[in-house]
């Protein structure tokens, strides 16, 4: 600051632009032709050229954008689709019947194509943003806090840094060549026309993707103060991609995860879980302990990385329940993050619950005490906490009635809307080794069993010695018609010689609480009709 002060009094330039003091290089416009980039149409979707096709008969330019150019460059059809413009947010808007701005930190539009908004498959949005001007970060304003503890003062501002330099807003428009300079990595800056098929790649990103090399674009450790997130982001492409990290970009990362704790709760709980549904959640692991990230980033894989509990069986537990993860998004099937969670966390409600229930706490209450205090202590406030919350909620609830096998018990819990994830989690508790796989065996043969079946597979569950008492009207017309005496009905479980007394017609007692607690819980799904998430 007194160096400033002095420069000022002497009359001596100030520096130059934030570019030439460690932020992105300018890079060169190379245009590929398909002859040489080898993208198959075919892997494209049809509503992202749409969406260029439109803007460009408006007069703008438009190109496919980011990780969707890097997936087609290496032959995978990619899962979404992002589009690039040099139109403002406004003129995207007014080109469609369906468009949503949305965002502060970044404004940029979401176009949807499907049966509604809130109905969002990942190819039936389409996000368009608009082309970022390279700005000289001492230029930016800046303020103490971050997105969500500094809105007031965001108000009104389009380009805001924390005090370690982090973008907390930036809605700076400007040329192509600086949008494809303020991009993380190389083989993420790369612009694919769909119209002309042509790739325009600024940076050598499709060097770098046939080297198979993570490279950041300009000073890594000013890149990562810009955004911590991107070190996450490292880790995931290394692990999905099976790419290698650059050393310089490799470097600063230990460093700079600090930087992280000031990022909000949500967004690194976001990245976890993109993290965990790459298709390989165990490489990312391996990659995050590689990187010396298996401690303090996020409260939930602590408890999965901590070496304290490599022998105490959660290890194998979630190894079993992220390997399934894998094998479903390979074979293209729904991941639900409640589940994965629920997998991850379960060894911690388990310890606990033991702990209530030897303090004398019944054992419903004390497990939904320790279902509240984990997901208190690893979750936290993040947004969607409610949806998630239920969805964990029910899985873990179901695990105590799966081993209560008696009609009604049975055929109220194999119609519930979670029972397929429940039934799944009980399986991997089985494979674990935690229970009895026979219990898991039981339930998917009753669950594919005509009723004869499901009766027969009743009868054998039912414990030895124990009888089906016949009760009410169909007791009564059993009775003989004759006026000899009836001896009274008898237990055969009893004692030899003790018989029951007569008994009066009871009202139907009412379902433990534990079925009232997950019936509610989702009661305006559908009903399942297969035990497995895999149906």
């Amino acid at each position: 600051m007194i160096k400033k002060f002095i420069d000022k009094l002497l009359g001596k330039a100030p520096k130059p632009a934030a570019r030439d003091t460690g932020a992105a290089p300018a890079g060169k416009r190379v245009e590929v032709p398909k002859s040489e980039h080898g993208i198959d149409p075919s892997l494209v979707d049809e509503r992202a050229v749409k969406v260029v096709a439109t803007l460009a008969d408006a007069g703008f330019e438009a190109y496919i954008v980011g990780g969707a150019v890097r997936d087609l460059l290496v032959g995978l059809r990619p899962k979404d689709f992002d589009v690039a413009t040099n139109a403002t947010p406004e003129q995207v808007k007014g080109l469609f019947r369906r468009a949503f701005i949305i965002g502060r930190r970044f404004r940029i539009v979401h176009v949807v194509f499907g049966r509604g908004r809130q109905d969002r498959g990942l190819s039936e949005v389409i996000e368009v943003s608009t082309f970022r001007a390279q700005v000289d970060a001492a230029a930016a304003e800046q303020v103490s806090g971050n997105e969500k503890t500094s809105r007031s003062d965001l108000a009104g501002k389009s380009h805001v840094v924390d005090a370690e330099g982090r973008v907390l807003r930036d809605n700076v428009w400007g040329p192509q060549i600086d949008d494809a300079a303020r991009r993380d990595f190389t083989i993420n800056a790369m612009y694919y026309d769909p119209l002309r098929e042509i790739v325009v790649d600024y940076h050598g990103g499709i060097k770098d993707v046939k080297k198979k090399l993570l490279r950041m674009i300009g000073d890594p450790t000013t890149r990562y103060r810009e955004d911590p997130v991107r070190i996450i982001r490292v880790v995931r492409f290394a692990a999905k991609l099976g790419f290698e990290i650059e050393a310089k970009t490799r470097a600063p990362i230990k460093a700079m995860a600090a930087l992280l704790d000031n990022v909000p709760a949500s967004r690194t709980f976001d990245e976890m879980i993109k993290l965990l549904q790459t298709g390989h959640a165990l490489a990312s692991i391996e990659e995050l302990r590689k990187q010396g990230l298996h401690r303090g980033v996020f409260p939930v894989l602590d408890v999965v990385l901590d070496e304290a509990h490599r022998h105490d069986g959660r290890e194998k537990f979630v190894q079993l329940a992220l390997a399934d993860t894998d094998r479903r998004v390979g074979e293209g099937k729904p991941v639900a993050p409640s589940f994965m969670l629920a997998c991850m966390l379960w060894h911690d409600v388990l310890d606990r619950w033991s702990k209530l229930k030897a303090q004398g706490e019944p054992p419903f209450p004390a497990l939904q005490q320790a279902v509240d205090a984990v997901f208190d202590a690893r979750i936290g406030d993040i947004s969607g906490r409610g949806k998630l919350a239920a969805d964990m909620r029910e899985i873990w609830l179901m695990q105590p009635r799966f081993e209560r096998r008696q009609g009604n018990t049975v055929a109220t819990l194999i119609e519930q809307p979670r029972f397929r994830a429940g039934f799944d989690f009980l399986r991997l508790r089985g494979n674990a080794g935690e229970i009895d796989a026979e219990l898991a065996n039981w339930w998917e043969d009753y669950s594919l069993a005509d009723d004869a079946g499901r009766q027969a597979l009743l009868e054998a569950a039912r414990p030895q010695g124990s009888v089906r008492r016949v009760r009410g009207s169909a007791a009564r017309s059993a009775e003989p018609r004759s006026s000899e005496p009836v001896p009274p009905m008898v237990d055969e479980a009893a004692a030899p010689g003790e018989a029951d007394p007569a008994r009066k017609r009871r009202r139907r007692r009412r379902k433990p609480a534990a079925t009232d607690a997950v019936e509610s819980a989702g009661a305006a799904e559908p009903a399942a009709p297969n035990p497995s998430r895999d149906a």
